[in-house]
């Protein structure tokens, strides 16, 4: 990245390129999208910036509706850069892939607690994905990949630089076994790339769906009958009277989904 040293690109993506460094004396994430060379540079340049105030919109309403997001520190638009908070924790697709392979070795009847765990998880998944359309924020890439789950005292990053995955993942599961009120971990959402705000019941059936399909094709041993039903649950307990018309959408959308997959 141009003009910024000490910063590590620690992962790339089909849209941007991802650096952690020290920003202003904090552990900072960049976001940076980069140049599509197919598109004409001034229509490329117009979209990138759109995508990035959207983005950008999108975790302002989450901050205001108190959804965990990570801070924002500087916007450039010139270097198509966000700037944000780096949080210390594990994505939910990382913690649930290592707890299925930990529980695989012991003993059977640890599966219960296994999947006692992972329906505390989807309890508080379906809370925070309701708080966000009960905002009309759509997410737009709802996969396990793009929630955090992290202890209670993750902010910044700085208490949690050292800990390593083991020392998250025992933090974490203790926390787990708790109540899904309790306030010793955390969920947050990032990567609001494909984020924007719309009050449709359709737009936040496709979130769910969205979700759906990642969990089942990531998650498939777990996904059907503990983690999925679990975070409908919590988005049914939280959404209350919009809930319905949601849920109908979405079973509309898995319908339209299944032709598809007939007709090929």
């Amino acid at each position: 990245m141009e003009n910024f040293e000490g910063f590590e690109k620690v992962r790339q993506g089909a849209e941007a390129r991802i650096y952690v460094g020290k920003y202003l004396g904090k552990l900072t994430l960049v976001k940076e999208r980069f140049e599509k060379k197919y598109r004409h540079p001034d229509l490329d340049a117009s979209l990138t910036k759109d995508r990035i105030k959207a983005e950008i919109r999108a975790i302002m309403r989450c901050k205001i509706a108190g959804i965990p997001t990570p801070a924002i520190y500087l916007v450039d638009l010139e270097r198509r850069s966000i700037f944000m908070e780096y949080i210390k924790g594990l994505t939910v697709k990382e913690y649930v892939e290592k707890s299925e392979a930990e529980f695989s070795e012991i003993r059977v009847d640890g599966r219960g607690n296994l999947n006692n765990m992972l329906h505390q998880l989807g309890l508080r998944i379906g809370h925070i994905v309701a708080r966000m359309h009960c905002s009309n924020i759509i997410h737009g890439d709802l996969t396990s990949s793009n929630i955090l789950i992290c202890p209670g005292n993750c902010d910044g990053g700085s208490e949690l630089e050292e800990f390593g995955i083991d020392e998250l993942m025992v933090t974490i599961r203790d926390s787990l076994c708790r109540s899904p009120s309790n306030q010793d971990y955390k969920l947050v959402i990032i990567d609001f790339g494909l984020g924007k705000t719309d009050s449709s019941a359709e737009d936040k059936g496709v979130d769910l769906y969205v979700l759906e399909r990642a969990l089942l094709s990531t998650h498939p041993k777990v996904a059907p009958k503990t983690l999925f039903p679990a975070i409908m649950k919590g988005y049914t307990d939280k959404c209350g009277k919009s809930a319905p018309e949601v849920i109908a959408k979405l079973d509309e959308i898995r319908m339209r989904g299944r032709k598809r997959t007939m007709v090929g």
